[in-house]
């Protein structure tokens, strides 16, 4: 798997490299700037890009702005984006095509170097991976008179796994279900969210950006 790695602090820069590349994932380019990030995402050889939300020269969203516009031009670009603070308009704004293969992190997140590693990989393979912080702080802000309104309790949890990048089996475990109960609230969630029939791992990406649209 090569990676592009975008994070302008040169100690984390050259940790987290060291980090993908002990565990088989092989940093292709390290930049430290949007201009250079930008260049980078036009790889044709990249798998995955780790992003530094905030990035020179005003330090606010360059780094984002990057992999928006990256995954605009080249749709499903596994991005993982990394950020010091719960900012969930930027989760918003990466899953907004629905296409999936995308990621939010805290940044001190990474400090669990296995599901740092284990994160990277799922959105590489077209996952959608959500900072538990950041799922809360959408949960905690979101308006009255959804469609998610129609959800029960139990499958606004399970949702919130979801959201979190979890597989129905991870979910059951988490919330002591068997996997066929887990997936009785998937198959009421996408109905009631009114998604169509289409591939399990599509819906779960627009279940999940119904919820932040929310």
């Amino acid at each position: 798997m090569r990676a592009v790695l975008a994070e302008d602090q040169a100690l984390l820069r050259v940790g987290l490299t060291r980090i993908l590349e002990t565990c088989g994932i092989r940093v292709v380019e390290a930049v430290d700037n949007a201009p250079a990030l930008t260049r980078a995402l036009g790889r044709d050889d990249l798998d995955v890009a780790v992003v530094d939300v905030r990035m020179p020269p005003s330090y606010t969203n360059e780094g984002v702005l990057a992999a928006i516009a990256a995954r605009a031009a080249r749709p499903g670009l596994p991005v993982l984006v990394l950020s010091q603070y719960v900012e969930p308009l930027y989760a918003r704004d990466l899953l907004a095509s629905g296409e999936g293969a995308v990621g939010y992190l805290l940044k001190d997140r990474v400090a669990d170097v296995d599901g740092f590693v284990a994160a990277v990989r799922q959105v590489a393979g077209g996952g959608t991976v959500l900072d538990p912080e950041v799922v809360a702080a959408l949960v905690s802000g979101a308006s009255p008179n959804r469609p998610l309104d129609r959800l029960t309790s139990r499958e606004r949890e399970v949702l919130t796994l979801m959201a979190e990048g979890r597989s129905n089996a991870a979910v059951a475990a988490r919330l002591f279900l068997s996997e066929k109960a887990v997936g009785k609230h998937t198959t009421s969630i996408f109905t009631k969210l009114d998604l169509p029939p289409d591939t399990d791992d599509n819906r779960r990406v627009l279940a999940v950006l119904a919820w932040l649209q929310g």
